[in-house]
């Protein structure tokens, strides 16, 4: 494994975070894999491109562009261990021989200098402990003129996510920081703007996407998954029993809108981020 700088998050994906979503890769796929077609139709690629893939966890995104470069290769990148090894098994199940998988610090990783013709991402850029730093290494991993397109989550404020954790607010802080830290890092699209232009990237365009996403069978199934998730697992444990039996209620309540006979299904917001490194 190469040098890691964001020591906090390799923890955090090495320990309960990663071991529960590489454990329910196919959970997890189904509440963001609507947005899959987003990133590849942006990033374009080609069927002789060389794809990187930041923050790839269990690698769906990275083995459907695989398929696409599938005269060229792909290679994601994670910092994961359980994640990675979860990818790599399901490379090998699908027979996919033009794909690899590296546990790796994005932001200070030596990638081959224009490397790749374009980097993709799923939600996975927005953990970065020095953004700039990490898109700066990204850009120049890529050939004059390549291609960058990522989804990111937007803001909860007014999204059914939102609303589900909003319900639990009286009773537990929300599973991301007040001051837009964490996995809302990037819901400001200025930001986001400021951020690739100081990283040295060009034709920035931050687009508004929705997919559907599948959160559980039925209303116990989603709120059992939900309170499993990494950041709502560690703020049940802070609440104390009486307070997380509450917030608990509140959860089942609030998915309750959602709940359809094929199952619990939330619509779902994102930035669509494409941009290039100038020629």
């Amino acid at each position: 494994m190469s040098q890691i700088v964001n020591a906090a998050q390799a923890e955090a994906w090495n320990g309960y975070e990663g071991q529960h979503w590489a454990g329910h890769a196919d959970r997890y796929d189904a509440v963001n894999s609507g947005f899959n077609r987003f990133v590849l139709d942006a990033a374009a690629i080609g069927e002789r491109d060389r794809v990187v893939d930041i923050g790839c966890g269990n690698g769906q995104l990275t083995r459907l562009a695989a398929r696409t470069a599938r005269s060229g290769r792909v290679h994601g990148i994670d910092l994961s261990a359980p994640m990675l090894a979860r990818a790599r098994s399901r490379a090998a199940e699908e027979g996919l021989a033009n794909v690899t998988f590296e546990q790796a610090d994005a932001q200070v990783h030596a990638f081959p200098v224009g490397g790749f013709d374009a980097a993709i991402s799923r939600f996975g850029v927005m953990f970065f402990a020095d953004p700039v730093a990490a898109f700066a290494n990204v850009g120049r991993a890529l050939r004059s003129g390549g291609r960058l397109a990522f989804v990111c989550m937007t803001g909860l404020e007014g999204t059914d996510l939102g609303a589900v954790f909003g319900a639990m607010a009286a009773h537990l802080p929300r599973p991301t920081g007040p001051d837009g830290t964490g996995p809302t890092s990037f819901a400001d699209p200025a930001r986001v703007r400021q951020v690739l232009t100081e990283a040295g990237f060009g034709e920035i365009a931050c687009t508004l996407v929705e997919a559907e996403q599948a959160w559980g069978r039925d209303l116990a199934d989603a709120a059992g998954f939900i309170r499993d998730w990494g950041p709502v697992r560690y703020q049940l444990r802070q609440a104390g029993a009486e307070a997380a039996a509450r917030a608990s209620d509140a959860l089942t309540t609030a998915l309750r809108p959602f709940a359809r006979p094929d199952g619990v299904r939330l619509r779902g917001t994102a930035w669509l981020v494409t941009a290039r490194r100038p020629a």
